[in-house]
């Protein structure tokens, strides 16, 4: 029987991207390829090491945690947090230890430099065909 690091790269390549907030073509854009390539690849059971190096590297995690990953264990680490906001049957309240409208920001600047990005290389693309 398969051990669950070694089961559909794919899907955990899926669920990685879809946890970071990635769609399909963003992370396609950060790699070089196209939309479909990224389908094609969150569809294979296996991938080779260079291009499973490539994915980890646009979705800013090792290879390592790509092959390690499981949903168990995300659901393991979220749920210490919760244990430690209980002290005695009573429910402290969670210290937050950023500003979320930070991230916010953070998240819609990336989502702006990611669609600059793709603009510019669309106008490349397009001054490459006019030639």
């Amino acid at each position: 029987m398969e051990t669950s690091s070694k089961m559909h790269i794919g899907r955990k390549i899926m669920r990685i991207r879809e946890m970071r907030g990635m769609k399909q073509d963003a992370l396609a854009f950060a790699m070089g390829v196209s939309q479909q390539t990224v389908s094609v690849l969150e569809n294979s059971p296996e991938i080779d090491e260079k291009r499973l190096n490539q994915v980890a590297e646009a979705l800013g995690v090792s290879r390592e945690a790509i092959e390690g990953f499981s949903e168990e264990s995300v659901v393991n680490y979220f749920n210490t947090f919760s244990d430690s906001s209980v002290n005695h049957g009573h429910l402290q309240p969670m210290q937050c230890t950023f500003n979320p409208l930070d991230k916010v920001v953070e998240l819609y600047e990336r989502l702006v430099q990611a669609e600059k990005e793709k603009v510019e290389y669309l106008e490349k693309l397009l001054n490459e065909f006019k030639k």
